[in-house]
């Protein structure tokens, strides 16, 4: 057993889809939540950058004695994966436990990933899922717009601009008739639901966050990690930007009251 917390960091709000799945799976945990808004996004930076971002987010949350370090960003698990992996501490991205299931949900062996520039341009998800199966058919499209959309509160799958937005990207997706649609930026299920009415009812969406929960259980309970069950399990918030926007929109999506909980810090200084 182990009190000690969760550490959890994205470009900005998308990681806040892991947090609101590891909260249901793992209750007990304690959770310190750290999301990039002042450098978001990181889908368009070069590897390079991408990379020394990463290690300052990871050592800022290892700052407040973490028991493990969960990237809950697509990017800097398909840039930044084996950089992380490398260090002396517990750690998981999001692509191989989303591979993981994507294999297994899908019927016509014919599956879409949709994610940042750099995660699409590294074909992180392409290589993992044909290493599963070699007879699986990998569609690839990057969709820039849907983090500003999400950052800046645009959300709502009844507003033109989002809906227009999301049709546009997915229609090569749809033409190439996928069963299973990996999304493949914790961002992305913020906007699930004009994302499945986009597809349609026959296709498979596959949530990065909540696979990646689910795969961070495993590793607490195999490394004898986890929190004892008599504790509650509390959450902090840190950004590198005004809270303003973080403050409005995560609560929307966590579904609870989360203001005078998020700190604004120096990621600089990691």
């Amino acid at each position: 057993m182990d009190k000690r917390a969760i550490g959890v960091f994205d470009s900005g709000l998308g990681g806040l889809t892991a947090v609101k799945q590891l909260i249901k799976v793992l209750p007990n945990e304690n959770i310190v939540y750290f999301g990039d808004t002042g450098r978001v996004p990181y889908g368009s930076r070069s590897n390079d950058t991408i990379k020394k971002y990463a290690l300052q987010d990871a050592n800022f949350l290892l700052q407040h004695n973490v028991k493990m370090v969960i990237a809950a960003c697509g990017t800097v698990s398909s840039v930044a994966g084996d950089l992380l992996r490398a260090q002396d501490y517990p750690y998981t991205g999001v692509v191989n436990p989303t591979v993981y299931t994507a294999v297994r949900a899908t019927k016509n062996k014919r599956v879409g990933v949709i994610g940042t520039s750099a995660t699409i341009g590294s074909h992180s998800y392409k290589k993992r899922l044909t290493e599963e199966d070699p007879e699986i058919k990998v569609f690839e499209q990057d969709c820039p717009l849907f983090v500003p959309l999400v950052e800046n509160g645009f959300i709502d799958k009844n507003d033109p601009i989002v809906h227009l937005t999301v049709e546009r990207y997915l229609a090569s997706l749809k033409e190439n008739n996928v069963d299973t649609l990996i999304l493949g930026c914790t961002h992305y299920p913020i906007l699930r639901e004009v994302i499945a009415e986009v597809m349609g009812d026959s296709v498979s969406l596959i949530d990065s966050g909540m696979e990646t929960a689910y795969y961070a259980k495993k590793v607490l309970k195999r490394e004898n990690l986890l929190a004892p069950e008599t504790q509650v399990g509390k959450n902090e918030f840190y950004v590198s930007d005004t809270p303003d926007n973080f403050e409005k929109v995560a609560e929307i999506f966590l579904g609870q009251n989360i203001d005078h909980y998020v700190k604004q810090i120096n990621i600089e200084e990691y």
